[in-house]
């Protein structure tokens, strides 16, 4: 059976090498295609056109050889895949005999387990596991700390307990399943550049490097100016609920993952690509986006001095374009803004993100009529000329594209992914609720890489994007006084928002309170011995410890209302 499953091997391989000779074939004729494209626009004499019509019909047999050799080699491939996974489940699924004294439904478990790791039995399963020979996927599904984490899941929902030390650590022979499984979801995370550690990173950033100096032979050398900057960044959470059908539990290990991984892959993929682009920063707990940086008008208070210069960038890389610019006249003018990305940094290529609807305009904007008088855009994936890769995301409003050199965001990722039973239980559904969880945190390190533009007047705006709200976790911040002065008064403490009481002493007969809010949104209100005292007045201390002073905040969003009491004893 071994000897089947090499020479399975062997015929595979040669098959997908001649695919893509195949495709490489099939992408050289599109050459031809622009070649021929000149010659009919240069053909003047019938001996001429004669020529480039025959050469035509010949590129058209080429084509058409072309994509039936392609279709046929994929057929193939796909043959030659189902019949080696056959071969190799013919050699695996042997059931190994029950050990003496084991009951029936032990000896059940043990063959569905040893079936479970080798069959693939489901779409998810094959998309994540696939890949892998069944020797590997035996050996993944072996690993102790594999088997430790799929059984406590089994086991906490059978039990209907929760999940023990306040959740699972993901193990780590499934990180880079889950990482490959985000990239599925996720457009951009390939092209950024990651980093995976532990705790708070400091990533270091290279100044632009000195041009070296020419000298004699045997001359000194001549010092560079290396100039070197830092990015702090931190680990901010994302993640949600997972729900998980029952039924999964009752299946193998390998279906029970696929589940688990391929939740947690859309969710976080989906997450990061929003957040690469629009994300808020450190105030909404996230990473930092491009156009967000784009807008900043000033430098932000906690701008580190240890990084690069901050520059002022939101209207040299924020464009906007007219509604009246359309066809040649308008990708002229979108060429001429799109080098305001800077990419001398840069190792790779640049990418645009847009909507489909923004990147059907560009398309059909680009119309033209091949040499077989078929209809053709120049813009198939990649914008001519401009250069890049085109990331379709539906997120993005109309008429906006986003883009430049992605491999100068960096996106940091902090070790340890995590898994947890939630308190939602879908009964009705027959669904098991989990909560998955991972933290990141990123920002464009080279700010001037990146450029906004707008077609038909529009100008992009890092608000025209929103995030989901976290209101499993308000701003503690919301509700809550930043300030509270009352002249002439000595508060037992020193005033804190999230201290509600106090007591005070004064020799004064009169005070001034000034109450300042975290939001300046929020509402806040005065009362003086039940008595209305606007912002900033005035009162007058009664002798003894009688005097209250009531201070309430209401939070602007949420409507909750957060009272602060100050009693003043009078000397």
């Amino acid at each position: 059976m071994a000897l089947r499953s090499l020479m399975a091997k062997k015929n595979l391989d040669e098959a997908k090498k001649k695919l893509d000779e195949a495709r490489k074939k099939r992408e050289a004729l599109t050459l031809r295609e622009q070649e021929l494209e000149a010659s009919i626009a240069e053909a003047e004499t019938e001996e001429e056109k004669a020529a480039v019509e025959a050469a035509v019909e010949e590129y058209e047999a080429d084509q058409a050889a072309a994509d039936t050799e392609i279709q046929e080699l994929e057929k193939k491939v796909g043959d030659l895949e189902r019949e080696l996974q056959e071969v190799e489940e013919k050699a695996n699924t042997k059931t190994q005999p029950t050990p003496a004294g084991d009951g029936e439904e032990n000896r059940g478990r043990k063959e569905r387990t040893a079936m479970g790791v080798i069959k693939i039995t489901s779409k998810r399963a094959r998309e994540l596991f696939g890949a892998m020979s069944l020797e590997e996927r035996s050996q993944l599904f072996e690993e102790e700390r594999v088997k430790g984490f799929l059984e406590e899941v089994r086991t906490c929902i059978k039990e209907k307990r929760a999940l023990a030390n306040a959740g699972l650590l993901i193990p780590d022979e499934f990180l880079g399943i889950i990482r490959e499984n985000i990239e599925r979801y996720s457009k951009l995370t390939r092209h950024v550049f990651t980093r995976s550690i532990k705790g708070t990173g400091r990533v270091t950033v290279m100044g632009t490097i000195p041009e070296a100096v020419w000298t004699e032979m045997c001359a000194a050398l001549n010092e560079l100016d290396l100039s070197f900057a830092q990015a702090e960044l931190d680990g901010y959470k994302v993640g949600g609920f997972i729900p998980v059908c029952n039924a999964t539990l009752e299946d193998s290990d390998i279906d029970l993952a696929a589940e688990i991984l391929t939740a947690l892959g859309e969710a976080i993929g989906k997450a990061l690509d929003k957040a690469i682009l629009y994300g808020k920063g450190k105030s909404k707990k996230m990473p930092l986006g491009i156009l967000t940086r784009l807008a900043q008008t000033s430098k932000p208070s906690d701008y580190s001095d240890n990084m690069r210069p901050w520059q002022d960038l939101h209207t040299s890389n924020i464009k906007s374009m007219s509604a009246e610019l359309e066809g040649l006249t308008l990708y002229r003018q979108l060429l001429l803004y799109c080098g305001a990305a800077k990419g001398k940094y840069s190792r790779g290529e640049k990418v645009w993100c847009m909507n489909e609807t923004t990147y059907t305009a560009l398309k059909a904007a680009m119309l033209s009529i091949n040499a077989a008088g078929a209809v053709v855009s120049a813009v198939e994936g990649t914008l001519p000329v401009i250069g890049g890769i085109v990331e379709v995301l539906n997120f993005m409003p109309d008429n906006v594209i986003l883009g430049g050199y992605l491999d100068l965001y960096t996106l940091l990722e902090r070790a340890g992914m995590r898994f947890a039973q939630s308190d939602q239980v879908r009964f009705l559904e027959e669904q098991t609720v989990f909560k998955g969880s991972a933290r990141y945190d990123g920002l464009p390190l080279i700010a001037e890489a990146f450029v906004a533009i707008g077609l038909n007047g529009v100008t992009p705006s890092p608000d025209d994007v929103t995030f989901v709200e976290d209101t499993a976790n308000p701003d503690p911040s919301l509700g809550k006084l930043k300030g509270l002065e009352i002249s002439g008064v000595t508060l037992s403490a020193t005033f804190d928002p999230g201290t509600l009481t106090y007591t005070g002493t004064t020799t004064t007969a009169n005070a001034t309170i000034t109450a300042t809010p975290q939001d300046g949104f929020d509402a806040v209100s005065i009362r003086y011995n039940d008595a209305y005292v606007p912002n900033g007045g005035s009162i007058k201390w009664t002798a003894g410890a009688g005097n209250v002073v009531e201070v309430s905040v209401k939070d602007s969003e949420t409507g909750t209302v957060t009272t602060y009491t100050v009693t003043v004893t009078k000397s």
